[in-house]
């Protein structure tokens, strides 16, 4: 049976309406609702299931990020994960970890506890960035497939389908692979409350990136952060020809 790790992040609540600091440095965080990435609760609503039909032997959850990341594991282990990895990375370090830095951490977790399936949301909704899977597979040399909306474990491989933009695609990647998880997945299940208590009693294990050898030095810096310009309003055009006449005065064709 395969051990599996899933990645979890901590990010502003999908409910909630984004504000722009004033300095333009980046949104704000205080005093606004968190919860888990809703891609990542499908990881690891996936990873739950496949030890459910015995499947996989150990599910282990990680997450990168301040004290209050543990959050976002503590629903992990009230969802059915058996154990707990917090990187913690905080302040000015926190602010500027990125996708690299989180593929390192999580590769060097995958070589450390001897993991055969990496499952991840296929991004965060919070940057969008879409990279962590796809370079902790570079990091690995691990077989990758993204955007799953469906996975069959075998014995030493897993079946996975994917969203392709001209329909479905079905890949089999022999085991170590890593899977990045798309929203048709599943349904994740809501955390009960006796299972919530018995997460309390879960272990969660403490690191940092210098125990496990990783540099959070930024590679990119954000220069600003700002609102999208608002949209302006439309025009009711008589005919295609008109249409055609304004776009080419406002320089869209």
């Amino acid at each position: 049976m395969a051990r599996v790790l899933v990645g979890v992040k901590r990010v502003i609540d999908y409910a909630v309406k984004i504000r722009v600091k004033p300095d333009k440095t980046g949104v704000v965080t205080d005093g606004v609702k968190h919860s888990m990435n809703p891609f990542d609760e499908i990881a690891v609503e996936e990873a739950v299931r496949l030890k459910e039909k015995k499947l996989a032997s150990e599910i282990i959850a990680i997450t990168c990020g301040p004290a209050q990341s543990q959050e976002a594991l503590r629903t992990a282990l009230a969802m059915g994960v058996d154990k707990g990895i917090h990187v913690e990375v905080s302040g000015p370090e926190y602010e500027t970890l990125q996708p690299i830095h989180v593929s390192k951490i999580l590769a060097k977790i995958a070589q450390n506890e001897k993991i055969d399936l990496i499952i991840l949301g296929k991004q965060a909704i919070d940057d969008d960035s879409n990279q962590t899977a796809q370079m902790t597979s570079g990091f690995l040399d691990w077989s990758l497939a993204t955007f799953a909306s469906k996975i069959e474990k075998g014995e030493k491989d897993v079946t996975v389908t994917r969203d392709i933009d001209g329909g479905h695609e079905v890949v089999t990647l022999k085991l170590p692979a890593i899977v990045s998880a798309d929203l048709r997945l599943n349904e994740p299940r809501y955390a009960t409350l006796p299972n919530i208590m018995k997460a309390k009693k879960k272990p969660i294990q403490k690191l940092s990136p210098k125990d496990l050898g990783v540099d959070t030095t930024p590679r990119i810096k954000i220069i600003s952060v700002e609102d999208p310009p608002t949209r302006q309003a439309g025009q009711i055009v008589p005919d295609v020809d008109t249409l055609i006449a304004k776009l080419k005065e406002k320089g869209h064709c």
